[in-house]
């Protein structure tokens, strides 16, 4: 139902923005959430929080879950541009507190 439904809006690599619902009833993460969108971003690992090619930059203030350590620790070997406010995309779980959240797809600056 439409209740269930949640807001994102991202902006892509090249600049563009878009808006994706995403179910909140479906335990989505919002990497899941904007893959089912057709926005092309890499998810090397599929979710496990196992690489940083999901690396987004959270432009609004979202109450977020707590970064894990292998989050964090993934952030930092991937060289994300700016550190603060990086998050990966498959650790933030698609839920009611997120509606609206504002993210910018982020950029890698090593393979």
């Amino acid at each position: 139902s439409l209740e269930d439904l949640i807001t994102i809006h991202v902006t892509d690599l090249s600049g563009e923005e878009h808006q994706i619902a995403a179910p909140t009833d479906m335990n989505l993460n919002v990497m899941e959430a904007i893959r089912a969108n057709e926005i092309p971003i890499k998810a090397t690992c599929g979710g496990m929080a196992m690489c940083a090619t999901c690396n987004c930059l959270v432009k609004s203030n979202h109450p977020l879950p707590e970064m894990s350590e292998d989050e964090e620790a993934m952030l930092d070997e991937a060289f994300v541009l700016d550190i603060d406010g990086s998050r990966l995309m498959c650790q933030i779980p698609v839920s009611d507190k997120i509606d609206g959240l504002q993210i910018q797809l982020g950029e890698l600056t090593a393979e």
